[in-house]
């Protein structure tokens, strides 16, 4: 840890006040608009959430993008609502806490056009022009004509008023990530007016000018009014783009609002994973032109979460405050840590997109380096504070994998003496071994946040070159044993479509995952069968290829790495692939295997065909390494015998999972030590009031 707790002084600009329209920023950090899937569904848990950060010594938190009518509801996502003054009781909530802290609170306004399909509440999606929604339901949005128009308009006034009352600082009029009416109007590609609000940029813009300039003229006497703009789309000549368009929209509402926020689009590329943006500021090339066009001040993001760089934006004029979702999630007292000096304590973001999968799932945020994100309020965990030790008992953790590496450190914060015992020379576990895969080396931020701090701490040992088993275990006798010895990939075939092993895979060579991360690496013709449906799959089909391999990925899905939807990469990685060169066959599973003849059968009618192969790479399905939990827990009188008063297992040696949920289990366990058990120690859960 840190010893000296004192700002240097080339950070000093990081903490100058910024003046944004009537209200004042105490510094330059800036939680922006961020979706979480609490919404308006738990607004307790998202007021202890915002709150946390406010804590944490962000100068504005902000709402994700709260809808101000029903014909704008995309449920089943939960965003924040305020289509009425009914909506405001619950933003109070949030105000409140995030005043309470002094930052200012933010709300993102917002009406989502054609994206939004309207399933609950069944009123006709608008648009500019006639269209689809942007979905696959089959519905399709209205024009709107001059009376809707005028409706929107007032819509967008009355939200600004309640959001007002409800005691929002800074108001956002939203036209970003192509998920807007107003961003909408400005896209030729969907405006097909002949009126004055279509044809030219200038016309198709003039419905965002007269949103800013009434809002501005409701609320702006007490409220900052901030414009979220989308400046490129990546689409080149088919989009909104920075060396286009954009410049013209900027020069012509440049003085108008308060605080220009500014990103790229769609969503998949504004919060892009590091394994596709692996470049601290990576939206810069795009976003810097817009301080040039206006004197108002400018936020941007680029899951910053380094003080060098931060300032690096600001005295090269690309920014004036640093906006942060993503950083702002893995570490809520980022700015609190720079300004005590307590850089080496900041738990950065590794660009994984786990939050971004909370809000596609429609389920609480969760976070791989941030096990306390969205439990604030349901567990009352805080990502800072623990509860002290419960006794002077000593600790045995093994394995340092990111489930013991975080509960070794949780269960040091509480006091507990720690001895934690790793068998190999390397501490960090999966998170150490998949780091090197392509694009992965982020996670490795996952180990070093965890190992920098243990080895500072006095109350803690650890032992490299350990592999310990029933009997040490036993002879050392500690009080408290966690096991978090993790998992092994399987060779057998059995996952999510077999459940049961593949026939003739003895008839040629098989590899998984954990022989390439040893450093096996397969020759010949590689078949990747694909039954995991997350990054692996496609990670080490791009390794095979960058060796200059033969791939051919076979999945039961009807895409590649599926389930990236939820982080938004799954079109990237695909493409990726498409683009190395790797054959891609999906909606097959491989169903049996004869030498290098490979039996594939169709997902949906069971039609088989052969494709050959020199070796298969299984991505299937991963067993616990429990082995030794079990051999210590089926004799209790030894463990009362060797003074052993709790044995538990963690992270994949409990249920192999994904990163967060390693970290996550290391963490319930280091809390419930000598306290609650984990089946028992449930959460406070939201229940919605019934009014008569």
């Amino acid at each position: 840890m840190s010893s000296s707790n004192v700002r240097n002084s080339r950070y000093d600009i990081l903490f100058e006040p910024i003046k944004i329209g009537p209200v004042t920023l105490k510094n330059r950090f800036y939680q922006v608009p961020h979706c979480n899937g609490l919404g308006y569904a738990r607004p307790q848990s998202l007021a202890a959430m915002r709150g946390i950060k406010a804590e944490g010594g962000w100068a504005a938190v902000c709402t994700e993008e709260v809808e101000i009518h029903p014909s704008s509801e995309i449920s089943p996502y939960i965003e924040g609502r305020l289509w009425d003054k009914s909506d405001i009781p619950a933003h109070q909530l949030m105000t409140s806490a995030v005043h309470e802290h002094g930052a200012l609170a933010g709300i993102e306004l917002v009406h989502n056009g054609f994206h939004a399909p309207n399933r609950t509440s069944r009123l006709p999606p608008m648009a500019p022009s006639a269209i689809p929604v942007d979905a696959y339901d089959p519905v399709h949005a209205r024009a709107m004509d001059l009376t809707d128009i005028k409706n929107f308009r007032r819509w967008y006034r009355q939200a600004a008023l309640n959001a007002r009352d409800a005691g929002y600082d800074i108001i956002y009029v939203y036209a970003g990530h192509c998920m807007t009416t107003l961003m909408h109007f400005m896209l030729a590609r969907y405006n097909h007016r002949s009126d004055d609000y279509g044809g030219s940029l200038k016309n198709r813009a003039r419905l965002t000018r007269e949103v800013i300039s009434e809002v501005k003229e409701a609320v702006g006497d007490q409220c900052a009014i901030a414009f979220r703009f989308a400046v490129d789309e990546l689409m080149g000549k088919h989009g909104m783009t920075s060396e286009g368009e954009a410049q013209e929209v900027v020069g012509l509402l440049a003085e108008l609002p308060d605080l220009w926020d500014v990103n790229i689009s769609g969503w998949s590329h504004d919060s892009s994973t590091a394994r596709f943006e692996p470049i601290e500021g990576y939206q810069e090339q795009y976003t810097s032109f817009v301080k040039s066009l206006t004197t108002k001040p400018v936020v941007g993001v680029g899951r910053f979460t380094s003080p060098d760089a931060m300032v690096s934006q600001i005295k090269r004029g690309v920014l004036d405050i640093i906006g942060a979702a993503r950083p702002s999630i893995a570490d809520p007292f980022l700015p609190n840590k720079i300004a005590q000096g307590r850089i080496d304590e900041i738990r950065e973001c590794i660009g994984c997109n786990i939050c971004v999968s909370g809000d596609n799932l429609s389920v609480p945020i969760r976070c791989t380096q941030n096990p306390t994100m969205g439990e604030e309020w349901r567990r009352k965990w805080h990502p800072e504070k623990i509860e002290p030790k419960a006794s002077n008992s000593s600790v045995l953790v093994v394995g340092s994998g990111p489930s013991g590496l975080e509960a070794a450190l949780q269960l040091a914060n509480r006091g507990y003496q720690v001895t934690l015992a790793e068998a190999g020379q390397d501490l960090g576990g999966r998170a150490t071994k998949e780091s090197q895969l392509p694009g992965l080396f982020s996670y490795a931020r996952v180990r070093d946040y965890r190992v920098n701090l243990l080895t500072q701490m006095a109350n803690v040992e650890i032992y490299k070159d350990s592999p310990l088993d029933e009997t040490a275990i036993l002879d050392f006798g500690f009080p408290h044993v966690l096991l978090a010895t993790g998992s092994r990939w399987r060779r057998d075939g059995t996952g999510r479509h077999h459940h049961h092993p593949i026939p003739g895979l003895d008839s040629l060579p098989i590899f998984t995952p954990d022989d390439m991360m040893n450093g096996k690496s397969p020759t010949g013709h590689i078949i990747i069968f694909d039954d995991d449906h997350y990054y692996m799959g496609g990670v080490l089909a791009e390794k095979l290829v960058s060796e200059g391999k033969k791939v051919t990925l076979v999945t039961p899905a009807a895409k590649v790495s599926a389930w990236s939807e939820y982080t938004l990469e799954q079109e990237k990685i695909q493409a990726r692939l498409i683009n190395l060169g790797v054959e891609l066959i999906t909606n097959q599973a491989v169903s049996n295997i004869a030498q290098n003849q490979i039996e594939l059968s169709c997902s949906y009618t069971g039609k088989t065909k052969n494709i050959t192969g020199d070796c298969m790479l299984l991505v299937t399905a991963r067993d616990a390494n429990d082995t030794l939990y079990h051999q210590l827990r089926h004799d209790p009188d030894r463990l009362e015998q060797a003074g052993i008063k709790t044995l538990e297992v963690t992270g994949d040696a409990y249920s192999p999972g994904s990163l967060a949920s390693a970290v996550y289990y290391g963490h319930l366990a280091a809390r419930c030590l000598e306290g609650e058990s984990w089946d028992t120690a449930l959460f406070e859960g939201e229940r919605p009031g019934l009014v008569s």
